[in-house]
């Protein structure tokens, strides 16, 4: 199932619920299957990594984990909160998205 959602990749969001509640990041990665978010600096978990190939090291790692898209909302600047976004067609036909609190686009 393809879960729709109307962020994208590089925009800034803000974490809902959970350990990082009240975090700011921006959008790494979007899986619209799973309908789950990369987020930087957002739920980083450790891994440990083996060398795989000779002269390559290996060691402890951080890797930034995906949570549920459910758990994140689209940061604006100008409410300063995580606010849900709208959809408009402008006059020309293209589609253009905008806070529901400030009516600012986006």
């Amino acid at each position: 199932m393809l879960t729709k959602t109307k962020l994208r990749k590089g925009d800034t969001v803000i974490v809902n619920t959970g350990s990082e509640k009240g975090k700011k990041g921006t959008i790494l990665d979007i899986d619209k299957k799973s309908g789950k978010v990369t987020v930087k600096d957002i739920n980083v978990r450790t891994k440990h990594v083996k060398a795989r190939k000779q002269g390559q090291e290996s060691g402890i790692i951080k890797v930034e984990s995906p949570i549920n898209l459910s758990k994140v909302n689209f940061y604006c600047d100008k409410c300063e909160k995580g606010v849900r976004l709208g959809v408009k067609v402008n006059e020309d036909g293209t589609k253009s998205r905008f806070c529901k609190c400030c009516n600012e686009m986006k």
